[in-house]
Parts: structure tokens; sequence; C-alpha cells
């Protein structure tokens, strides 16, 4: 078993390990895990959940007051991998058993809209100066998110749904669904009755 260990981890990769275990239970309590680096911005915003997994470089930006509700909420057992980023202003809700690959990023802002809407900037006000336009976005259970994804404000994404690498999520996604694409759109779906992943129909 020790042997194991030193070979996958090295002498290095071991006290890298033994520390990164000390700092995860004096600063993460109920984690499994929470690799550093990582930069948490409005610590006091934030609520973690039971046996957390964290890789390297984890980026957490909880902006605003909060009032004393969590801005962003991580459910138990989730896994998030490596160099993800959260930024929220109001809300950024993850439910339980969630797996993030690495390079995720999900937002509940943006500057500005392009919609149409009140936000509406032209091309001459400078991106940082143009009001925030902000909407809730909420993970449910058991979602599985792949590498490099995006996953845009406002977006709802149900239970046991499947975010495929790179996708740019821009509109909810049905529980059970597998989405990829740019912008993403739904390819596949899981049907109860025949216990089956099965390809969308147009």
């Amino acid at each position: 078993m020790r042997g194991g260990i030193l070979a996958t981890y090295g002498w290095f990769g071991l006290a890298r390990l033994a520390i990164d275990l000390l700092a995860t239970r004096l600063l993460f309590p109920g984690a499994r895990i929470v690799r550093r680096p990582w930069s948490l911005r409005g610590r006091n915003r934030m609520a973690f959940g039971r046996r957390l997994t964290v890789g390297v470089g984890l980026r957490i930006d909880a902006f605003g007051s909060g009032k004393g509700t969590p801005l962003v909420r991580i459910g138990d057992n989730v896994e998030i991998n490596d160099y993800v980023h959260i930024a929220a202003v109001r809300s950024v809700i993850i439910g339980d058993d969630v797996l993030i690959a690495s390079r995720v990023f999900i937002s509940d802002h943006n500057h500005g809209d392009l919609d149409g809407s009140e936000h509406d900037n032209g091309p001459n006000v400078p991106p940082a100066r143009r009001p925030l336009s902000v909407r809730p976005v909420t993970i449910g259970a058991r979602v599985w998110i792949g590498e490099g994804a995006l996953i845009m404000p406002g977006v709802s994404i149900g239970e046991g749904a499947i975010v495929g690498g790179g996708a740019v999520v821009t509109r909810d996604v049905a529980a059970g669904a597998v989405v990829a694409g740019v912008p993403a759109r739904v390819i596949r779906h899981f049907d109860p009755s025949s216990a089956r992943w099965e390809k969308a129909t147009r």
C-alpha cells in the first residue's frame, strides 16, 4: 500500500498531499480534500457541503453583501476538478453528487446584456462600467459537467443531466438530458421506460 502511494505521488507529492489534507481539516470542516492553491473571495458568503473534493486552482468570487445568505452553495459529495471558476453576485447553487471537470466556468452575471433589455450598452461603454445583468444559476443533483464548459447566467440544469465538454450553456437543461455544442443543445435524454440514453429527436 505504502509503496503504491509513494510510486503514485513521490516524496514531494506526498508532502504536498499531507499539507493539503491538513489545510482542508482546518479550513474546510467536513470536506475530503481541497487542494492548494485556491482563491476564495467573499469566503463568508459561501457554504460547502460534506465530503467535498477539489482539485488545484479553484477560484470562487462571491461579490456583494450577501446579507447573511450564502451566494455560493455547494452540496454534499461534490467533486470539482482543477482550475474551476465560480462567480456569483446573487446566487449559484450546486446540488449533491455533482461532478465538475477541469476549467469549467460558472457565473450568474454578465457585464450588460445584448438582448435588447434595460442593461444594454453600446460598444463605446467600457465593459467594466456596464451595469451588471444578474440571473441566478442552479445546478441540480447528480449533474456531470464536462471539461471546459461554460454555464451562463440564468441557467437551471436539472437533476442527472450531462453537459458535454466545451459546451456553452445559455438555456435551461431538463433533468436527464445530455447537451453539447455552442450554444448547447440537447443531443440525448434518458428514457425511464427503456432505461436507456436515447438520441434526441428534432
